[in-house]
């Protein structure tokens, strides 16, 4: 009798377990019409182990650092996207992540942010003629959400680099609005 219990447990766990996954899954937030990602090149690398040092004597005239870092190193394969996003007003990616890390350039429009760790918002504005504006996404458990709340279309350019995916499938990962934002969406 007590086999049959303890299997009973590990079994009932198990379909607990994936029901759970699945209704997390039922819960994500994919992105809305009002947004669109377009590949604009993707490319897959093998391991990558670079690293780069400049100490103030070789940095352009005008930098304000003693010395920059560059690191960068993966085993196995990845793929690197370049993306161009667009969203309309309105727009929104809804809440997802990356395997790996996003550089982002804002090239239109105002773009606003918001972090699931703590609902922190950013606002990333382009003005023309000046520096675009620019967010790093980390990627991993770095759970976030990009809108546009303005009343006219913005735009970006992201280059991502991810672990490599023969299927192409896991460059986004929709992901449920954390407890804490639930009404940003």
């Amino acid at each position: 009798m007590r086999r049959k219990l303890t299997w009973f447990v590990i079994i009932s766990a198990g379909i607990a377990i994936a029901g759970l996954h699945q209704a997390g899954r039922l819960l994500a937030t994919p992105a809305n019409s009002g947004f669109k990602a377009t590949t604009l090149a993707s490319g897959t690398f093998g391991e990558i182990d670079v690293f780069n040092q400049s100490s103030n004597k070789d940095l352009p005239a005008g930098s304000d650092a003693n010395v920059w870092l560059s690191l960068q190193k993966t085993k196995g394969q990845s793929d690197l996207y370049v993306q161009s996003n667009v969203w309309q007003a309105g727009g929104s990616t809804g809440w997802h992540t990356h395997p790996g890390h996003s550089l982002i350039i804002v090239t239109s429009g105002t773009l606003t942010e918001y972090e699931g760790a703590d609902c922190e918002r950013h606002i990333y504005t382009f003005v023309p003629g000046q520096p675009a504006p620019t967010l790093v996404d980390g990627g991993g458990d770095h759970v976030h959400i990009i809108k546009n709340e303005g009343s006219v279309a913005a735009s970006s350019i992201a280059v991502q680099l991810v672990p490599h995916d023969p299927n192409k499938a896991n460059r986004r990962i929709d992901a449920p609005a954390p407890a804490n934002c639930a009404d940003i969406l």
